[in-house]
């Protein structure tokens, strides 16, 4: 433990004050010659005076002014041996030294020392010193503390960590998979850097830089190769920090913000999360935050106001541009938008090689393999997924990473940590048709996406899982696409209809809502029915509201009929589809259920060869990307 003289001052004070106290009430006030002539008993006066009679007493010395005296007598009862005994005088007893003197009896008057009064100054002086040096130390300690009384008087102040030069140990060379984002910001450390190359031509210095995209694109990531290139100085803050519950601290820290940034110029202000305080302004029920719309206006004027901020950019990140309010977005503040999407497979796949430098690969694992199979997966996602197999690799005892753990790691990622497996049972049985069903019918459907892998072992909340690898480039979905989607959803629930009846159909694991959706889409915003092109529902609401809530139809109740029977036509359409495609091919549906039971997983190649042996597997198109 980390030794401190602090920690030991506050927990000695007390005892010092205690310990001084009890020392000071049993020393002081006594003299010095009495502490060294002190008797061990008490006599009274009045047996005093019995002594003094019989001539017993052989010198008597007088302490405190007389009020106290040391006698040494001559006790009978001991044998007539002299003791020495402490008599307590009383006030007023004047012919006590004449009657010494009378008996010729030695005494002396020993002179009252001021060490009482000495002692009694120095207590009321040290306790205080001790009191206010405690109270010191406990006021600067909590003074440290975020939000103590020190902190008190900096409610205004900003909070952006400041770096003269950020070494954020990141640079564009670590950051892959995003490269149009890259180049447009490469101009903004260019402008930075050599900014004379752009004002000979005219050219000024874009005022800010707005990084939109989806959560783990890299927005924060590309702010730190920015800092970490440009070498200039750095400001970075979060949204949230700029807004209390203080009126006013949200706009007194944004220009203590900016007047540092002015002194640094040219310079970087890095914020995050913009949308906690660049919300539009009053929107909403009940009026927006008065606060944070303080705050927002302060800082749309120093963005671009009045007197305008010479030399400094500033680089915002949101994932909800939406909600943004349209003064934050114009010319002149934000001039730049960065969309960062995300990687395509080329992209992941440079982002794989970027995470697996401190990686131990075993040689079978491709990269390459890797990147084909996560479609959707953003740069936060591949980073979690060679960690999660990094894990399973230590977990395993195994030296370098092999595809088994990759692919566990896959379905960790998307699907939840695995559960026990079940036994074999009706209900084994049942999840396995279901999930053939699936299999099956999205192989026997050009239009729909191959099969990648079946398997039995429980994840989450899922019993069992039917995986697809959706087409890489798929930017646009066409109607057959749509439906043949539809029907491959409905084809577990085709599968446990004809082979167990309409009885034993099971709840799945939210087919039905993901396809009722998709099939109202088609025909309310995608034209895709009897209805027409018509786009007849939009999702545009207030911002505060969510928009789910507030989709607004636009239609009478003879259309919403009409939109309902559509929909109903559509599913029912795919579902017999469905359950015709599990009847016409029974036996390989049962021998693929079988298999599974015994194996628990079989990969989509295997699934297809089976397939194939008993009837045609239809050739899809798949994009096959210049790597």
């Amino acid at each position: 433990m980390k030794f401190s003289w602090r920690v030991l001052v506050l927990w000695t004070l007390p005892a010092l004050v205690i310990g001084f106290f009890f020392w000071q009430g049993a020393f002081a006030g006594t003299p010095a010659d009495m502490t060294k002539n002190t008797a061990s008993t008490r006599m009274t006066y009045g047996r005093f005076l019995e002594y003094l009679d019989a001539n017993r007493v052989t010198s008597v010395d007088l302490y405190e002014g007389g009020r106290t005296a040391i006698v040494e007598a001559v006790d009978p009862e001991l044998d007539n041996r002299v003791q020495r005994v402490r008599v307590d005088l009383p006030m007023s007893a004047p012919e006590l030294i004449s009657k010494l003197k009378t008996k010729g009896i030695s005494f002396d008057a020993h002179p009252m020392r001021n060490d009482g009064a000495i002692w009694g100054l120095l207590g009321n002086l040290i306790f205080p010193i001790l009191l206010i040096t405690g109270l010191f130390f406990l006021f600067r300690r909590s003074s440290n503390l975020p939000g103590g009384p020190g902190q008190a008087m900096n409610f205004g102040k900003s909070k952006a960590r400041f770096q003269m030069e950020a070494k954020t140990g990141v640079k564009f060379d670590d950051v892959a998979g995003i490269e149009e984002a890259k180049e447009e910001l490469q101009e903004v450390v260019t402008f930075l850097k050599q900014p004379e190359r752009f004002t000979a031509v005219g050219a000024r210095i874009p005022k800010g830089v707005l990084l939109v995209g989806p959560p783990g694109t890299g927005k924060t990531l590309l702010a730190k190769a920015i800092a970490g290139e440009a070498g200039v100085p750095f400001f970075s803050i979060s949204g949230s920090e700029f807004v209390e519950m203080f009126v006013g601290v949200g706009a007194s820290r944004v220009r203590d913000l900016f007047k540092k940034a002015k002194d640094n110029a040219p310079c970087i202000i890095f914020i995050d999360e913009i949308d906690a305080v660049g919300r539009q302004r009053g929107a909403g029920i009940g009026g927006g935050n008065d606060e944070r719309e303080q705050t927002l206006n302060q800082l749309l004027t120093e963005m671009d106001g009045f007197e305008g901020n010479t030399g400094i950019i500033i680089i915002a990140a949101t994932n909800r541009p939406d909600v943004l309010d349209a003064a934050l977005l114009r010319p002149g503040r934000f001039d730049r938008q960065v969309t960062v999407d995300p990687p395509d497979i080329k992209g992941r796949l440079e982002i794989l090689q970027v995470h697996a430098r401190n990686k131990k690969l075993d040689k079978s694992v491709s990269l390459e393999a890797i990147a084909r199979r996560t479609p959707g997966f953003t740069g936060a996602d591949l980073a979690n997924l060679l960690n999660e197999a990094a894990i399973l690799t230590a977990r395993r005892r195994k030296e370098g990473m092999t595809l088994a753990e990759v692919d566990d790691a896959v379905d960790r990622v998307v699907a939840g940590m695995e559960g026990t497996p079940l036994v074999d049972s009706k209900s084994k049985r049942l999840i396995a048709y279901h999930e053939v069903g699936h299999a099956l019918i999205g192989t026997l459907l050009k239009e729909h996406d191959p099969v990648q892998k079946v398997t039995l072992i429980p994840r989450g909340q899922a019993q069992g899982l039917t995986w697809f690898t959706p087409n890489e480039e798929q930017g646009l979905i066409s109607r057959s696409q749509l439906k043949a989607r539809i029907t491959g959803a409905l084809g577990g629930r085709a599968a446990e209809d004809v082979i167990f009846g309409h009885a034993e159909v099971t709840t799945g694991a939210g087919d039905l809502q993901q396809l009722s959706a998709m099939a109202r889409q088609m025909v309310t915003r995608f034209g895709m029915s009897d209805l027409g092109p018509l786009s007849l529902e939009s999702q545009q609401g207030e911002v505060f509201l969510g928009r789910d809530w507030t989709t607004r139809s636009e239609y009478s109740e003879a259309i919403a009929r009409r939109i309902d029977s559509q929909v109903r036509e559509i599913v029912e359409q795919c579902y017999d589809l469905a359950k015709r495609l599990i009847r016409e091919n029974r036996s390989v549906t049962d021998r693929l259920v079988d298999l599974l039971i015994e194996k628990e997983t079989i990969d989509g190649e295997e699934f297809r060869q089976i397939v194939a042996e008993y009837t045609e597997v239809p050739e899809k198109q798949q994009y096959v990307p210049q790597l």
